[in-house]
């Protein structure tokens, strides 16, 4: 197939999937795009029509990304600053843990939460210099400082030993 011909929406989704599969880093709708000659509107379609299969297909703030199984999970409550994010992000990451997702209570919506996906240094140093340069504030402030960070590793003594140090720091509830 030559670039100037579009792929069928079945064709594509399957693609979608196989890429989705090998690839060790998450892939943006843009590059997903751009290898099938098609809008990101249409490829953000697409993602919604595979969720809907039920296929473990997470969108994260550096593209999509499949969800792993036979991994562990765990959900923690932690509460700091949002001058100490930094910190709990790299102390999490420096147990090869995943630190997925950021959950806050709200008092009109109740919870809200946001894909975090960092998993070593480099990702976590991406995601302070975004903060900083958008801005925005961390979904923390909207809770005091309160907040649940889902975990995911490959062992939950990976885990546990992160929250300990966590702990240490006065960061875990």
């Amino acid at each position: 197939m030559s670039i100037n011909e579009k792929m069928s929406g079945s064709a594509r989704r399957k693609l979608i999937m196989e890429q989705l599969r090998h690839s060790e880093k998450p892939i943006t709708g843009g590059e997903f795009a751009e290898v099938t000659n098609v809008s990101r509107q249409v490829i953000v379609q697409d993602i919604s029509i595979l969720k809907a299969k039920k296929e473990p297909i997470l969108a994260t703030n550096r593209g999509y990304i499949l969800h792993q199984q036979n991994k562990a999970i765990k959900i923690i409550a932690v509460n700091h600053t949002a001058e100490q994010t930094e910190l709990e992000l790299q102390i999490i990451v420096d147990h090869g843990v995943t630190v997925k997702d950021v959950t806050v209570e709200h008092a009109l919506y109740g919870e809200i939460t946001a894909s975090v996906m960092v998993s070593n240094r480099a990702e976590v140093d991406h995601f302070i210099q975004q903060m900083n340069e958008t801005k925005a504030p961390y979904l923390l402030t909207l809770g005091n400082g309160t907040h649940l960070h889902t975990l995911e590793a490959d062992s939950m003594e990976q885990i546990e030993a992160a929250c300990r140090d966590l702990a240490t720091n006065n960061i875990l509830l």
